[in-house]
């Protein structure tokens, strides 16, 4: 969040956001409170204009007098920041969010005594505030909320407590909080969850936690239909934060669980891996080569935090390391420009929005696999890759991977694709070291030696024994392995609803 110099707060939001500064309304609505106070709700602000008299001294040539003097002052508070309102015997409270630094909130409110006779009208007023503070963001969100309190730098718990905790009380979220325990705790809490209880899961935590709930959703007897209902969504806690970044714009505590408040539900797309008879599913990305290695191979780093990314990252790329492997992809998109010109067209449709009678039609388990599994013979139709020097594979389904880091700019929510990066591993040391500078100037996807495709699915064998592939930032064993796209079948808290908080690809 950020403040202007005349001290109107500014959300976070988006241009596509229902509700945002393109909701106007037909008339502005104003309430009087205290007398001399006018609170007059705008296109996109509550306008509040306080002219209580107040005491001040005044000094006449008689002596020292005390005047009531008039002291007019006025700030507006962003639609988006309103977290609640409400009468109480003491009179109307309207509590928001207002900026705490650089990029954080806290949570405030305004106090005003009603005149019973003025209670209904306010009433009227305040249902009016609520609904175009929400849009279509459900207010009073029931939320499930998991805390891993080991990951990032072990102060997850810590930080939910004081920092978005105070927000979602605010709201008036009903909030039910369990901490894990072990690794593979979240998949075992979700499994067992009541889907009709909560409308939300939130993770505290890194990209892992988000991965072990969209897994344990997977595991239910009705999945299709709890993936639809549960939406998922992180506060962020631990080192790359890449889903809070996507979905909330935001690396901070405080804001991102504003955005979970205000947050839109947003179907996404889920992706399914196999391994022999093993299929899991992914939400953000599977890396092979040296994006993998630079986050798995670090573990023992861990205290640098992001950083240790990049110092792994820089050593494997001076030994110019290739990782040999059989590819195949079913391609869709294999043009640059055909790419930015479907990525301009899914910006520009409407946002999707999944009817409650298509959640309630699902299917009870997961969909079935349209391409088998990596046991299968290939499908004639998809596309060998040459892969004996590979540098670099690297799959998303969101765009930003960490702080900074928008590698897959053409990413989508929910068309049913995946972005599919592959490098060589043979590519001078300078062309590699100036793509590293190239993903935060937003120069990458344009680079010549970077090959990007849209998929529906893919298959890739490790000519190693040994090695690291990456699902969501969590390792999974070093063999062969396929996946497949499928539509929408998650469902997330987003600010837009319709697009990543990441700038698109360059026109």
């Amino acid at each position: 969040m950020t403040s202007s110099s005349n001290g109107v707060s500014r959300p976070f939001n988006h241009p596509d956001q229902p509700g945002s500064q393109h909701r106007l309304l037909r008339h502005d609505s104003t309430l009087t409170v205290a007398q001399s106070v006018s609170l007059t709700i705008g296109g996109d602000s509550l306008h509040v204009v306080d002219e209580r008299s107040k005491s001040k001294d005044h000094r006449a040539c008689c002596g020292l007098l005390a005047k009531s003097v008039s002291a007019k002052t006025a700030h507006s508070i962003s639609l988006y920041n309103i977290l609640d309102a409400g009468l109480s015997p003491a009179g109307l409270t309207i509590t928001y969010a207002q900026p705490a630094g650089k990029d954080s909130i806290s949570v405030t409110a305004l106090e005003y005594p009603i005149a019973d006779e003025e209670k209904v009208n306010a009433q009227t007023w305040i249902t009016q505030l609520l609904d175009l503070a929400y849009g279509e963001a459900q207010q009073y969100k029931r939320l499930k909320v998991i805390i891993n309190p080991f990951g990032g730098k072990g102060g997850a718990s810590k930080s939910y407590h004081k920092r978005a905790a105070p927000v979602f009380a605010a709201a008036r979220c009903k909030v039910d909080v369990e901490e894990t325990t072990h690794q593979g705790h979240a998949t075992e809490i979700v499994e067992q969850l009541d889907v009709d209880a909560y409308d939300a899961i939130v993770c505290c935590s890194g990209d892992g936690l988000p991965y072990e709930v969209f897994n344990g959703l997977a595991k239910k007897q009705n999945a299709g239909e709890a993936l639809q209902k549960l939406a998922v969504a992180m506060i962020p806690c631990g080192s790359g934060n890449a889903m809070a970044w996507n979905l909330c714009g935001t690396g901070d505590v405080s804001v991102a669980a504003l955005a979970i408040t205000k947050g839109l539900r947003t179907p996404m797309d889920l992706v399914s891996l196999t391994q022999g008879q093993t299929r899991t599913l992914s939400f953000l990305s599977q890396s092979f080569g040296v994006i993998a290695e630079s986050d798995l191979g670090t573990d023992n780093i861990r205290w640098m935090g992001a950083h240790r990314f990049t110092y792994g990252f820089l050593v494997r790329i001076m030994q110019r390391t290739v990782y040999p492997c059989d590819l195949a992809i079913k391609v869709e998109i294999d043009d640059k420009k055909a790419i930015k010109e479907h990525y301009n067209t899914y910006a520009h449709n409407p946002a999707p929005h999944r009817s409650p009678e298509e959640t309630a039609g699902q299917s009870k388990g997961l969909p079935e696999l349209k391409y088998g599994t990596v046991l299968d013979d290939l499908p004639k139709d998809w596309e060998v890759i040459p892969g004996e020097e590979m540098g670099n594979f690297y799959a998303g389904n969101m765009a930003i991977m960490s702080k900074d880091t928008n590698f897959f700019p053409a990413s989508l929510p929910n068309d049913g694709l995946m972005d599919i990066v592959t490098i060589s591993g043979t590519i001078p040391r300078t062309t590699t070291l100036k793509m590293m500078t190239a993903v935060p100037e937003g120069d990458f996807f344009d680079m010549p030696d970077v090959k990007i495709r849209k998929a529906s699915a893919y298959r890739l064998i490790p000519h190693q024994k040994a090695g690291y592939i990456s699902v969501d930032g969590e390792s999974i064993p070093f063999e062969a392995f396929q996946a497949e796209v499928h539509k929408g079948l998650g469902t997330v808290l987003s600010k837009s609803g319709h697009l990543y908080e990441a700038e698109g690809p360059r026109a």
